[in-house]
């Protein structure tokens, strides 16, 4: 399976062969470094970890210098994740940069969505808000009814105001339009996950 770290960039477009303008994200992916191999004999489990983004050595734990250190990993490394992969070929210290995809391989792309602080029901759910008729004085974005007399309380899952965006999100059947290999950039077909500056996990489509 094929598998990256990537920071995105900002959204474009480009021209296919017919002429056609593509809508694309553009996303700085790697370089990467395996920082470590698990095995199902050692963990229980089989995956690859990576590293991505380079960080001031001062900010970095002792235990993060460590675990570079025995990986003979001389970079200070920002961000880590692991990706579970069976019989990998992968050894820690290898480099993974954007020619491990191609145009036209499908991804998945996983994120966090842009956090839009606290938020109402109408936002936050889409909700159509209350009657705009005479007599309705300020109960156009008011929730309205949150529950039954019975049970006389709140049921677990209600739809109401509070904190909308910032979770976690995978968006499938993306397309890879073009790889700029030089530089390390990715151009995705369509939308993906978060603002400016934030980490992707891009990972193969099976």
């Amino acid at each position: 399976m094929k598998f990256i770290l990537a920071k995105k960039l900002e959204m474009s477009q480009i021209f296919d062969e017919q002429g056609n303008v593509v809508p694309v994200t553009l996303v700085l992916a790697g370089p990467c470094f395996v920082t470590q191999v698990r095995t199902k004999e050692k963990d229980g489990y089989e995956a690859v970890q990576i590293g991505f983004d380079n960080k001031k050595e001062k900010k970095m734990s002792r235990p993060q210098k460590g675990h570079l250190a025995k990986n003979k990993i001389g970079l200070p490394l920002k961000n880590f994740r692991e990706f579970r992969v069976e019989n990998t070929e992968l050894k820690e210290g290898a480099e993974l940069k954007a020619d491990v995809f191609q145009a036209g391989d499908k991804v998945k792309v996983s994120g966090l969505t842009i956090g839009r602080g606290f938020s109402g029901w109408v936002k936050r759910h889409g909700f159509g808000g209350g009657p705009k008729s005479h007599g309705q004085k300020h109960s156009l974005r008011k929730p309205g009814s949150i529950g039954a007399t019975f049970p006389e309380r709140v049921p677990k899952g209600r739809r109401m105001a509070g904190r909308f965006g910032n979770e976690r999100v995978t968006i499938e059947g993306l397309k890879i339009a073009k790889v700029d290999v030089e530089n390390n950039i990715i151009a995705i077909k369509g939308a993906v996950p978060g603002k400016r500056g934030t980490l992707l996990e891009i990972r193969e489509e099976e």
